[in-house]
């Protein structure tokens, strides 16, 4: 390895002292630490412009935070719609069952009710809501008006519910049947 010239001594073949121009102890001592030591100011530049790089950053990482926040609860939520539209379906699938029990009870098949009984009431633990609208005000977003027949003055009223309609969860899966009088 070769070794480097320290500064008081020339390089082989460089030019001495006297021939390279000013040495530093040649410069005034204000030149001096102005090049050397950094000024107040200088200190306090520098570290406005790290502390603002560092609130972008920041602010760049909490905008990530949320954009994933909101995107892990979209999700979430959209998952949940998911199960929700799915099990409606087969609860959906399962309406002509109930329509088959009801339709073997009025006709005097009385078997059928403990049956009919444990499939609604395990349904209605997890949502389902019987629509059986009778005496009650005419909703056209819950009754389905079939029949019609003349009746007193007011709104009109479901007189008789020919078929049940259903409520999942909130949502109509499938409106009452109903004849309306008035």
């Amino acid at each position: 390895m070769s070794e480097q010239p320290t500064p008081a001594e020339p390089s082989a073949g460089g030019p001495d002292r006297e021939e390279a121009g000013v040495e530093p102890a040649d410069l005034p001592d204000d030149v001096l630490e102005d090049a050397v030591t950094p000024t107040l100011e200088d200190i306090i530049g520098d570290l406005e412009a790290v502390t603002a790089q560092r609130d972008q950053y920041l602010a760049l990482a909490q905008a990530r935070q949320a954009e994933f926040e909101n995107f892990r609860k979209r999700t979430m939520k959209q998952q949940i719609d998911d199960v929700a539209r799915a099990t409606g379906r087969v609860v959906e699938e399962l309406l002509p069952v109930l329509d088959a029990f009801d339709d073997g009870l009025r006709h005097g098949v009385d078997e059928l009710a403990p049956v009919r009984a444990q499939l609604l009431g395990a349904l209605e633990r997890h949502g389902l809501e019987r629509l059986d609208p009778t005496e009650q005000a005419f909703d056209p977003n819950e009754h389905d008006a079939v029949a019609h027949e003349p009746g007193e003055e007011g709104g009109p009223v479901v007189a008789e519910t020919m078929r049940a309609g259903y409520r999942w969860q909130g949502r109509v899966l499938r409106p009452a049947m109903v004849k309306v009088r008035g």
